[in-house]
């Protein structure tokens, strides 16, 4: 009968349980204002001068690619499906463009690094910032 006891002395109580999840919940809670903090801090650094840096595809590529679109656009009245189909098109261009920058810039740090350069924290900080800039805005569509 004692070994039955013990079991009950050794299951936490219900006063228990609530004082861990009142502390997970404070514990995320933290979490959370950090974040916010981190994304404050993240939205401060970029700045205007910034911009470009942070531009997913070079100004030429989109100078071209919006009068593409507005042309689309216009014809969609007229040609609705014609038009459908050369947005699609127009679309899985800007994304190729788009995957053949990411590749560039990648293939540009690895020369660097295959020669033995030494890339430089900012060259790196800049190409995070990308990365960072094109995952917010993958998550944000």
């Amino acid at each position: 009968m004692s070994d039955h006891l013990d079991d009950r002395e050794a299951r936490p109580t219900t006063a228990d349980i609530a004082d861990a999840a009142n502390a997970r919940v404070r514990e995320i809670d933290e979490r959370g204002r950090r974040l916010d903090r981190e994304v404050d801090l993240h939205a401060k650094e970029t700045r205007a001068d910034d911009y470009e840096s942070l531009r997913l595809l070079p100004d030429d590529t989109v100078d071209e690619l919006r009068p593409r679109w507005a042309d689309i656009q216009a014809s969609f009245v007229d040609q609705p499906r014609r038009a459908v189909e050369q947005a699609d098109a127009l679309v899985a261009d800007a994304i190729r463009r788009l995957a053949e920058a990411f590749a560039d810039a990648r293939a540009d740090l690895e020369r660097d690094w295959d020669r033995g350069g030494d890339v430089s924290t900012e060259d790196l900080r800049v190409a995070f910032r990308r990365y960072r800039t094109f995952f917010d805005r993958l998550l944000e569509i």
